[in-house]
């Protein structure tokens, strides 16, 4: 009986930007604040793309609202991001190993994120659950590679 195969692999793409700030904590938190923020723009820009497409026009004003659009985004996603790897990093100086920090440092930026945002008490708990649920599942993610 005839069977056939299908294989292949998918492999992320590896950027590496190196800006040396004096401090690894500064320099972890620097580069995740780049790196996500650009993530972020890029997302935006696909997102705008596909709509310009539907409408089948771009006009001045819709590419000056992209190009503020993707800066609003990129510099949130990029703050988060920033804010997260340095509570990792921070947690694994303080506890001096590499186990739940991810966890932690979820944690915390979802806390921190949300008390930021003037939420209130019971949605401050839930993001920092949230953010610690998130980062755990993308560190297991990582173990699989």
């Amino acid at each position: 009986m005839p069977r056939s195969v299908l294989s292949g692999s998918i492999n992320s793409p590896k950027v590496d930007l190196i800006v040396d700030l004096g401090n690894p904590f500064l320099n972890l938190t620097f580069d995740g604040f780049l790196k996500i923020g650009t993530v972020a723009a890029a997302k935006v820009a696909a997102e705008e793309a596909y709509y310009v497409v539907k409408r089948g026009s771009l006009s001045h004003h819709n590419f000056e609202q992209t190009l503020k659009k993707m800066c609003k985004e990129g510099a949130y996603w990029g703050t988060v991001a920033g804010v997260y790897v340095g509570l990792e990093y921070g947690v694994e100086r303080i506890r001096g190993t590499r186990d739940w920090n991810a966890m932690f440092g979820g944690a915390l930026t979802g806390a921190v994120i949300s008390a930021a945002s003037n939420n209130g008490r019971d949605k401050i708990v839930t993001d920092a659950i949230a953010g610690g649920a998130i980062a755990t599942a993308a560190e297991f993610l990582n173990y699989l590679t």
